[in-house]
C-alpha cells in the first residue's frame, strides 16, 4: 500500500521497514509483533502491548498495556 506523498504504509499506517526495526523498549529489546484489531504493538516476551496513536507508536513502557489486564508495563494485582 501506499500513501497520497509516496511512501509506503503497513499495518496501522506504520511504515514497512519501522516495523522490522522496531522492538521493545524494555531491556530484553524483542521484535514488536502489529494486532490491526486493538491497534497495538505487542511484545511477545514481556506481553507488553504499546498503543499506536495516529500512525506513531507510542513506546512508553508506562504507556503499555499488560495484556493480561494492568497499565503501566505492570500486571493487574489481585
Amino acid at each position: 500500500m501506499t500513501s497520497a506523498n509516496g511512501t509506503a504504509s503497513g499495518p496501522l499506517g506504520l511504515d514497512p521497514q519501522l516495523l522490522e526495526i522496531i522492538a521493545c523498549p524494555d531491556t530484553h529489546h524483542s521484535p514488536l509483533t502489529v494486532d490491526e484489531g486493538a491497534g497495538e504493538l505487542l511484545c511477545t516476551t514481556c506481553d507488553r502491548a504499546f498503543p499506536v496513536r495516529d500512525g506513531i507508536p507510542v513506546l512508553l513502557l508506562d504507556e503499555a498495556r499488560h495484556r493480561d489486564g494492568g497499565v503501566g508495563g505492570q500486571p493487574r494485582s489481585s
